[in-house]
């Protein structure tokens, strides 16, 4: 990372990275430079483990998925920083809103349309970035990437989300999927029939075509503004058809964070404070906010609403799969009770969940983390300024860490957009319940209005980013450098001070 951990790559140097292989698995890289890594500047690591995997596969191909802008980084930050709703293809028209008259009634209907309208807020706003073209392994729909197989075979596929801003709902139309790897680290298997996969992360998964015919690999965006497709065939050439966007989703009042009511005129990211006066707060610091300590997060499944969406008084402890049900009447633990970003699957089968994953054995003893810190999911779309704990990156302090300690995260999502955390340099443990089988992960994804938890053990000492994963919100603020104080090379730490920060050249 320029700015942080070395001082980036001038135009004609060659540097020359030399570190120790302690892992296997799917991984990637990019760029951290300005844009170029939306522009194309990343690829794919595939690290093969010393010994035996513990689950069998024939062969096994990469499916790397983009979301190519025929648009430059640049131009783009330029373009939502002028006008947030620049590239929003979905927004409501009048044939919607006489649509959802005749469906709700017309007081109902106008009344939702005035609570969006106080908030200045779309419920369109699913995606910020659309007019891209979907891209597996470099290839449009058009280009059809195209895997081989032998009816029979069990095929490893390692997808990797590299895009700038796209989820992708990922489906086989007449295959299982297996996901046996998250983020490169093995998980006990769970067959699925559809996923999620948020930017920066990897799922790998096993498929097992048994007939001599083509099957779609199709990954739709979580907007369904576009697509990537590919194929599996028996021979090249081979198509299979190719399924229809399904209707775009939309955001309800439970994604907003408990937002309703709010006067955000003049809010510069202080989002999901009900009943309070921000008209004098735009430049509060909340940096050094470590949360609370000394609660007993021990029952909670990753999940802590018990403040948000005017459900006050309820105990979310005991929750697991199913307790919250959307409008649409899916659920799943780590979205919003309400949400309409919900997923479910096209067949309406199974749609893997956080809640899903268990690791495939434990890689991290079992220990009570020294303390907690909160951080704040913040933002401002009329802005299109994004932060953490309501201070943009060039005005924040570094987050503090000492070598050797375990720090939970505590993630309050309290704006209406889904956003990747990524951690570089260590690993971190997602809560979903249960325990030393925590899956352990690199990005974390944080749905609008909840708040997820994660316990990283601090072990890697220097200087290192976190930041949201989605390119124009880490450019625009929602990003922090950590430094890991002590450790075998704390010089590693002290140096890396004088690199001086480099704001949106992420």
């Amino acid at each position: 990372m320029p700015g942080i951990s070395f001082a980036g790559i001038k135009p004609g140097e060659t540097f020359t990275y030399e570190f120790p292989i302690t892992q296997s698995g799917t991984y990637w890289f990019h760029s951290h430079s300005g844009f170029q890594e939306p522009d194309g500047a990343y690829g794919a690591i595939v690290i093969d483990p010393e010994g035996r995997e513990p689950f069998r596969y024939d062969r096994d191909y990469v499916v790397q998925l983009t979301d190519k802008h025929p648009h430059s980084g640049d131009r783009i930050m330029r373009n939502l920083k002028i006008m947030p709703d620049y590239y929003n293809r979905e927004q409501q028209t009048v044939g919607d809103f006489f649509s959802e008259a005749s469906e709700n009634g017309l007081m109902a209907t106008i009344k939702d349309r005035m609570a969006w309208g106080d908030m200045r807020m779309m419920k369109a706003d699913v995606e910020d970035l659309q007019g891209f073209t979907g891209l597996i392994n470099g290839k449009g729909p058009d280009q059809n990437w195209t895997g081989i197989f032998e009816p029979g075979e069990r095929i490893r596929l390692r997808f990797i989300n590299s895009s700038a801003m796209t989820y992708f709902d990922i489906r086989i139309p007449g295959l299982e999927m297996t996901v046996v790897q998250a983020d490169g680290n093995n998980v006990q298997p769970v067959t699925v029939d559809e996923f999620r996969i948020g930017v920066a992360e990897t799922y790998d998964v096993i498929v097992r075509p048994k007939e001599e015919q083509a099957y779609t690999i199709f990954a739709e965006s979580m907007g369904r503004s576009g697509y990537a497709r590919g194929t599996l065939a028996p021979e090249a050439g081979m198509v299979a058809a190719v399924p229809e966007l399904r209707e775009a989703a939309r955001l309800t009042m439970a994604d907003m964070g408990g937002m309703e009511g709010m006067d955000h005129s003049s809010m510069a990211g202080m989002e999901g404070m009900k009943g309070m006066d921000h008209s004098k707060m735009a430049g509060m610091d909340q940096s050094d906010m470590k949360g609370m300590e000394g609660m007993d997060h021990s029952k909670m499944a990753g999940m802590d609403q018990s403040d948000m969406n005017g459900m006050e008084g309820m105990d979310h402890s005991a929750m697991g799969q199913g307790a919250m049900a959307s409008a649409g009447g899916a659920s799943d633990p780590f979205y919003a009770a309400g949400s309409g970003l919900v997923p479910t699957a096209a067949n309406g089968g199974k749609f893997l969940s956080y809640s899903d994953l268990r690791a495939q054995k434990p890689l991290y003893d079992e220990r009570e983390p020294t303390r907690e810190i909160e951080l704040k999911l913040t933002g401002n779309m009329e802005r299109y300024t994004w932060s953490i704990n309501g201070v943009k990156y060039e005005d924040a302090d570094p987050i503090r860490l000492q070598y050797g300690e375990r720090v939970r995260f505590k993630f309050v999502n309290t704006t209406m957009m889904t956003h990747p955390m990524h951690l570089h340099g260590m690993w971190s443990m997602l809560d979903v319940g249960a325990g030393q089988l925590n899956p352990v992960k690199h990005t974390i994804s944080v749905q609008p209005g909840t708040t997820v938890y994660m316990e990283t053990e601090v072990d890697e000492p220097g200087q290192w980013a976190f930041h949201c994963h989605l390119s124009y919100h880490a450019a625009a603020g929602m990003f922090r450098k950590v430094i890991v104080e002590g450790g075998p090379d704390s010089t590693q730490a002290a140096s890396g001070d004088q690199l001086g920060d480099v704001g949106g050249d992420v």
